[in-house]
């Protein structure tokens, strides 16, 4: 089955798209960040809030869940969070996590207002 098959506006399916980009980002700069020599606890909890988050809100979408727009709400408050964390470090990790993480806020910002 397509993602094009769920019934989704365009609007939720670049979210979703960009939920799931943001969890794989996330859960790769998390990863990075535990071997870096510097404390990075916060950028690593930052990155797991949004990875869960982004997780939920893409399935909640995918189910036309009644409670998607409040997930939509605490996914894009995390991101916008997370990605201003990634971006004080100069690691290529949090750079690239920060850029997706802040398309991904953008999208669930946008997905809610239509």
């Amino acid at each position: 089955m397509a993602l094009s098959e769920l019934d989704l506006s365009d609007t939720e399916e670049n979210c979703l798209d960009n939920c799931l980009e943001a969890v794989q980002a996330c859960e790769w700069c998390a990863d990075q960040c535990l071997d870096e020599d510097m404390d990075m606890s916060k950028c690593i909890r930052l990155c797991r809030d949004v990875a869960d988050l982004a997780s939920d809100h893409a399935r909640f979408m995918a189910r036309s869940s009644n409670y998607s727009d409040e997930l939509a709400e605490a996914t894009a408050g995390a991101a916008e969070e997370c990605a201003e964390e990634c971006r004080r470090h100069d690691h290529d990790h949090c750079q690239v996590c920060a850029d997706v993480v802040e398309a991904c806020a953008e999208s669930c910002r946008e997905m809610m207002q239509a």
